[in-house]
């Protein structure tokens, strides 16, 4: 399967730059903007969160602003709406990020279909058995070219790992650690451990870091380890504020790597 994802891997091999923030925040309408401003500033991926009213494994900051979207009157059906001409200005890849619960309401199949017909690239669902996935979504996922992007852990077993690399196609999304989302300054000795343990294993797809990357110090030691990064919570905070959107995020792009 040959998407936008893949084509970035192929000409981009390290210091690859994938932003999350979440849809309808901090205004409903932001989102479009939101993503042609990260565009504009040179990030490689966009993560665009789905809000959900139950969201586990995220920390304090994008819990809150799934809450805000979702007060905003943001859904999966206003965000296809809003995304239904993203591919007019935008090329870079697209991933949805969220739960499984949502889909299922809209129908996995539906979803995925819409997906295709709007230019996203994958889906990140932390919520979706790897088992499920393969036995009842694979084949729905793929017809609609869309990758499912699997997260390893630091409790993720070498068995394990092959695994989900075997199932995997795109990248890995490697969580730097075991709690929820939420920025970090540094990176300890326990994460360069577990980041130096992968490194040695025979993984063919390429990896992005996420989970505590806020900084240029975490975004550059993550990305000793791995193809590159990926920043939440951090710019999620940086939304914040009464600063005019472009100004936000280009100040904080800014601050994370100016040679991307």
């Amino acid at each position: 399967m040959n998407n936008r994802i893949n084509k970035l891997f192929q000409k981009k091999k390290e210091r690859v730059l994938s932003v999350y923030f979440t849809a309808g925040y901090p205004n409903l309408e932001d989102t479009v903007q939101v993503i042609q401003e990260l565009v504009k500033n040179g990030v490689d991926l966009i993560e665009i969160g789905m809000p959900f009213s139950d969201p586990v494994a995220d920390g304090p900051v994008i819990q809150y602003s799934s809450l805000i979207a979702l007060q905003n009157g943001m859904s999966i059906r206003k965000l296809f709406e809003q995304l239904k001409n993203i591919r007019q200005s935008v090329e870079i890849p697209l991933i949805l990020m969220g739960y499984i619960n949502p889909m299922l309401q809209y129908g996995v199949e539906a979803f995925c279909l819409k997906c295709s017909e709007i230019g996203i690239d994958g889906l990140i669902i932390p919520d979706l058995p790897l088992d499920i996935y393969e036995q009842e979504y694979k084949s729905i996922f793929e017809a609609s070219n869309l990758h499912c992007i699997f997260l390893m852990t630091p409790q993720t077993s070498e068995e394990r790992i092959r695994i989900i690399d075997e199932a995997s196609s795109g990248f890995i999304y490697m969580v730097s650690s075991n709690a929820t989302t939420g920025a970090k300054s540094s990176v300890s000795e326990i994460q360069k451990r577990y980041f130096e343990r992968i490194n040695s294993l025979p993984i063919k797809n390429p990896r992005l870091i996420g989970f505590g990357i806020s900084n240029a110090e975490t975004f550059e030691n993550a990305c000793q380890y791995a193809n590159g990064a990926i920043i939440g919570s951090a710019f999620v905070k940086a939304l914040e504020g009464p600063d005019l959107l472009e100004k936000k995020v280009a100040g904080f792009i800014n601050t994370i790597a100016t040679k991307l």
